[in-house]
């Protein structure tokens, strides 16, 4: 009798696990979670509104879910949307019956980011005290929808951005200098809809669901100031690498010769709701479920782990380490989940993301060492400039790595993690999966 691979079911139940999390947070499952039509009273989450008080309702939005958010906000409506638009990275759209779709660039916007800004602006500037505006918000919205405050040109603004990406700040603070060199973003988008009433139903792709971090809050109060920028500027070391009108931009602001971005006393926000439908959790909780279904005793750390992307893959393998040893804090068969969103410190030349780069960090920590897998994944499907959404490894990938004369040290040295999974096939690839709640983590060990 042949004796099962303990490792490749191990490998498979760990996909499972990933597609499980995904399956509860796509747009279309969230916004038919949380939205239903009773006659003529929408219900969205814990909130209800007659629509016969409405004359004309519109769908907007911008991220990588909107396009199946929308698909099933147009599944409740019906023709009772009067029209919209919606912005969605290149390949994640689809056909919509009354909304329109421009796909744009992302991670950094484009000319296309900028046109879906100024068609969006234009709608809702047009809607009136009696009409309702959906906003449709998830990950990917701060670059898919972009309007740069003049003078800044979109070219000035995307080297700003690129910059931002490279040096490794959080989103956090990526989105407090995008909200400050933007017409759109950090409460403008409300601020331009008012008197129309406007709800925002969101998909969060950031640690700790900050609704004035998600897509850079076009649609809630801001509290970040000019001052915080230059604080980013300074820490970051990037008064050099800033193009020098964005710098000006940000010390005008400093200096009172700006407007700041909205703040929760502006009118606007009195017509405002916001409502998170799915998050990080939600993933996580689903993962849970289907890894106990599959009969592995399943603990989450954290829907919030963050940091250097190779500091979280020793820390979360030291775990699955103690798991072998002494069976804490969980015992084998054992999972362990988190999420989060990790960064880089680029400083090769190489092609990859931090999903990819965390799975090499980790087969270098857990080589070795028998049935243990790891899977990271971007629940987008998408992991940096790349087509794969992460990777998942497991004790024997570094040795076999090496008997094919491939040396992992140095792809990991040149951030070069998309080229060695490829060449080991273990790269994790899924395609656009219809939503956004920043990276899944599944720890094996049996």
């Amino acid at each position: 009798m042949v004796k099962p691979d303990i490792t490749s079911k191990m490998r498979k139940d760990a996909e499972s696990i990933f597609c499980a999390g995904i399956d509860a947070v796509t747009g279309r499952n969230s916004v038919s979670h949380h939205c239903r039509l009773d006659g003529t009273i929408f219900h969205a989450s814990d909130l209800s509104f007659d629509l016969k008080q409405f004359h004309r309702i519109y769908i907007a939005g911008a991220g990588k879910a909107t396009a199946p958010m929308a698909d099933a906000m147009e599944t409740i409506l019906g023709d009772q949307v009067a029209g919209g638009i919606i912005s969605v990275k290149y390949g994640h759209g689809n056909h919509l019956r009354n909304t329109r779709i421009i796909e744009a660039g992302h991670p950094v916007f484009d000319q296309n980011s900028v046109r879906a800004a100024e068609a969006i602006m234009s709608m809702i500037t047009s809607a009136g005290p009696d009409d309702l505006i959906l906003f449709l918000l998830s990950g990917g919205a701060s670059a898919l929808m972009a309007k740069p405050s003049p003078p800044i040109t979109p070219a000035e603004k995307q080297e700003a951005i690129q910059q931002l990406l490279l040096c490794g700040a959080d989103i956090d603070a990526i989105n407090t200098i995008r909200k400050h060199i933007s017409l759109v973003k950090g409460g403008r988008l409300a601020h331009a809809s008012y008197p129309a009433t406007l709800l925002t139903l969101i998909i969060s792709d950031v640690v700790g669901d900050k609704l004035n971090v998600i897509g850079s809050g076009p649609t809630v109060p801001d509290t970040g100031t000019y001052a915080d920028c230059l604080d980013i500027v300074k820490k970051y070391r990037l008064s050099d690498k800033l193009p020098a009108t964005v710098i000006s931009h940000l010390e005008d602001g400093e200096k009172g010769r700006l407007p700041e971005t909205p703040r929760s006393d502006d009118p606007a926000f009195s017509k405002s709701h916001a409502r998170i439908i799915a998050a990080n959790t939600t993933a996580l909780e689903a993962a849970r479920t289907k890894a106990e279904s599959l009969g592995y005793n399943t603990i989450v750390l954290s829907s919030m782990i963050e940091g250097d992307t190779r500091a979280a893959a020793c820390l979360l393998s030291s775990i699955a380490k103690e798991v072998k040893k002494s069976g804490n804090p969980v015992r084998p068969p054992a999972c362990i989940l988190s999420g989060g969103e990790t960064t880089v410190m680029v400083t090769g030349t190489g092609k990859g993301g931090r999903n990819q780069e965390f799975a090499l960090a980790s087969a270098f920590e857990i080589a070795g060492i028998k049935n243990t897998v790891v899977l990271c994944g971007g629940t987008d499907g998408t992991d940096g400039p790349t087509d794969a959404a992460g990777g998942i490894v497991d004790g024997q990938t570094i040795h076999n790595a090496a008997k094919n004369g491939i040396d992992g040290n140095a792809f990991l040295e040149n951030n070069d993690s998309y080229h060695f999974l490829g060449r080991t096939g273990d790269l994790l690839v899924t395609g656009p999966t219809g939503t956004n709640v920043m990276d899944l983590r599944i720890f094996l060990v049996t």
